[in-house]
């Protein structure tokens, strides 16, 4: 609510807030197995799917159009992670995807075709992130290594792996998230199922710090300046807000305030920040109660909500922060805009 300033013997007048609310624009259905990935082009134009049939498709946001389905013809393994380059004097609408076998593959998403793919042998790809510059990714799964490669050759250039042998120990199991800090191009941070966030430096090759805590089981971290947002798979404490500097936590933001006893828990596979410059809200969702959750980050407060069918195991936010993607194992997409008004 906004006060206005009162003067001598006026009264105060209270305007309330606008109310925002979720509606869903689209539902991208038929794609006929569970989707594991979706992510917006940094333009808004485009959203990448990725499923567990081993297909990437590519949508036109604004009508919803299927415009082109890739398959890479050697592997049919889940692709369980998908980013878009971030833009630069490069050709644009590169995606890189990752798979449950262990492929890592270029992709021109409006030409539909295959760039470069390599293999990680006997790993699996659960989380890769670009470095804002475009210039690196890295990429973690079933192995807990990091790897990091040179976007421009494709060569891999570090691997990051343990700690340090008296602080630090590096992850002790599967790693499902990845994520670089949006300003410090040395320093990324991950997160997996042994209840720990890893924070690494590209200047050694090993984890430098740790938090205990997130248990993560999908794409479920993410940074806005100095603020860590984990979201985990267990029913308490499942969304939450750390200080990078510190390690300290922040916030555990409650999934409902609603006084309602038999309310389901949400055991969260994603969360994320808005891209806006402000980062206004925080979106997640998971199984069990199988909702998306809207949250303003100024309050914690619940905005509104999507409940699916059956689990949601991927969000993405569209780049201007006013609407986002969910998916999950229905094996259909919704597009959702946040709405103000009535």
């Amino acid at each position: 609510a906004t006060t206005s300033a009162p003067s001598s013997g006026a009264a105060v007048v209270r305007r309330a807030a606008p109310r925002r609310k979720i509606v869903v624009r689209q539902t991208l259905g038929e794609i006929g197995s569970e989707v594991f990935c979706v992510r917006f082009s940094p333009d808004g134009q485009y959203l990448a799917v990725g499923s567990g049939d081993g297909t990437v498709r590519i949508y036109i946001v604004q009508t919803g159009r299927l415009v082109h389905t890739m398959t890479d013809v050697s592997s049919s393994f889940p692709v369980s992670t998908i980013r878009w380059r971030p833009p630069g004097d490069r050709v644009k609408n590169v995606i890189v995807t990752g798979n449950a076998e262990g492929v890592v593959q270029h992709w021109h998403a409006t030409q539909g075709k295959s760039l470069f793919r390599f293999v990680e042998e006997d790993n699996q790809i659960l989380a890769l992130d670009y470095r804002p510059d475009g210039t690196r990714f890295g990429t973690v799964g079933k192995d807990r290594k990091v790897r990091i490669y040179d976007d421009a050759t494709k060569t891999h250039i570090q691997t990051l792996f343990g700690g340090d042998g008296t602080v630090t120990a590096g992850h002790s199991n599967r790693v499902f998230a990845l994520k670089f800090h949006p300003t410090n191009p040395n320093c990324l941070i991950t997160g997996g199922w042994d209840m720990t966030l890893q924070v690494w430096d590209l200047r050694v090759d090993h984890s430098v710090r740790s938090i205990y805590g997130p248990h993560i089981c999908g794409d479920a971290l993410d940074i806005h300046e100095d603020q860590i947002l984990t979201g985990s798979w267990r029913t308490q404490d499942a969304l939450q807000l750390w200080d990078f500097g510190s390690g300290r936590l922040l916030e555990n933001i409650a999934w409902s305030r609603e006084s309602i006893v038999n309310t389901d828990p949400c055991l969260l596979y994603a969360a994320q920040f808005s891209r806006d410059p402000q980062a206004e809200f925080i979106l997640a969702g998971g199984s069990g109660a199988n909702q998306a959750r809207l949250f303003e980050r100024s309050t914690f407060q619940v905005v509104d909500m999507v409940t699916l069918p059956k689990a949601v195991f991927c969000a993405d936010f569209s780049v201007d922060g006013t609407s986002f993607a969910v998916a999950g194992a229905d094996q259909s997409v919704r597009i959702c805009e946040i709405k103000t008004g009535k």
